[in-house]
């Protein structure tokens, strides 16, 4: 185990400048909830100076159990939390640049990390030989840490009413049954829906061919576009929309609900992952190598995936509940290089076809 400095631990939430203009106070988040065993697999090579300072966009629950059990395994480490959105963490840490302020980002898409390795270090962390290659980058300035299956969830007693079946695969979605009635959110907007459209690319045909698939897709959205991807699941269980296109794990938070089901599309889906980086030259490195070790721990990873339906990433583990096992699931292979390479001409491209539809 590493040798602990004796400062006292603080969950600590800040009051922060985010997107270099304007003020958003981060409300203090409590504590209290399910906490997993401090063991963990960490780098024997760490040791701790003060504090770490984690940026995340992670849902709240789910990140305060893990910091709490965090500091549960290193009480004398001081966290500080600054939460945000992806893009807007992202800034910031650009804008940081000279002068890091964060160890850690932690959570958002991989492929939102992966089109920014200039501002991470790479690390291989302890728990490598556990994380397949599929979720990780070959140059480790990223590693997964909750693999993310894209799904397309339905309102039943909707598609009833209409005499619809449920879908099955992308295809489905071309419906003219569901002109104006699938729940997207423009991929702008969101790291998920980007990945989503990148994923209905790359399943219908390839990032040529795939644009065909797509330019049909926008015409059957309307012009219905939203700008939060956290409404997509929400306005479909509500019954504003028959079908939308979400992440499993909002999908699955409709289990008890006998009116909503989701599928994983036939022709194949995406599963990228949640991902936490090292900020390049972050003023404290050793502990984030510790961070990194700890969420990617059998320990963390168990009691995310029980109490909070985040998929684990490590092969040595099953997810809980009813998720499907990943090797059940037609994945494609998403490629982490062209959308990376590419974010703002896709989005550019997914743009015009949308002002195109009004």
């Amino acid at each position: 185990m590493t040798r602990k400095c004796r400062i006292t631990s603080v969950f600590t939430a800040l009051t922060v400048l985010l997107c270099g203009c304007s003020v958003s106070k981060i409300e203090p988040l409590s504590t209290a909830g399910p906490a997993a065993s401090p063991t963990a697999e960490t780098s024997e090579a760490a040791s701790c100076t003060s504090k770490i300072v984690i940026y995340t966009p992670h849902d709240a629950d789910p990140m305060n159990a893990a910091v709490t059990s965090f500091m549960e395994a290193y009480p004398d480490i001081k966290v500080e939390i600054i939460a945000g959105g992806t893009g807007e963490l992202i800034d910031k840490i650009r804008e940081e640049a000279d002068a890091p302020v964060a160890d850690v980002l932690w959570g958002g898409g991989a492929d939102s990390l992966a089109a920014n390795t200039s501002l991470f270090e790479p690390y291989v962390c302890a728990n490598d030989q556990y994380i397949d290659a599929q979720f990780k980058a070959a140059d480790h300035t990223w590693n997964g840490e909750s693999p993310l299956p894209m799904v397309i969830i339905y309102n039943k007693k909707l598609l009833a009413a209409a005499g619809i079946a449920a879908p099955a695969s992308w295809q489905d979605c071309l419906n003219p049954a569901f002109k104006g009635k699938i729940a997207y959110c423009q991929p702008s907007k969101s790291g998920s829906a980007f990945s989503q459209l990148c994923t209905m690319i790359l399943a219908n045909g390839g990032t040529e061919k795939g644009w065909e698939y797509v330019k049909k897709f926008v015409d059957n959205l309307d012009g219905n576009i939203l700008e939060s991807s956290s409404k997509c699941h929400k306005l479909v269980a509500s019954g504003e929309y028959m079908i939308g296109i979400t992440i499993e794990k909002s999908a699955i938070t409709y289990s008890d609900n006998p009116d909503i089901g989701y599928c994983y599309p036939s022709e194949g889906t995406s599963a990228v992952p949640d991902a936490i980086s090292i900020v390049k030259n972050c003023p404290d490195e050793e502990n984030a190598k510790l961070f990194v070790d700890f969420v990617t721990s059998t320990a963390c990873q168990k009691e995310q995936s029980e109490n909070w339906n985040r998929r684990p990433v490590r092969n040595d583990m099953s997810p809980s509940g009813n998720l499907a096992q990943l090797s059940s699931i037609s994945l494609i292979d998403y490629d982490f290089t062209w959308t990376a390479e590419n974010k703002e001409d896709i989005i550019a491209k997914f743009d015009k076809l949308l002002e195109e539809t009004k």
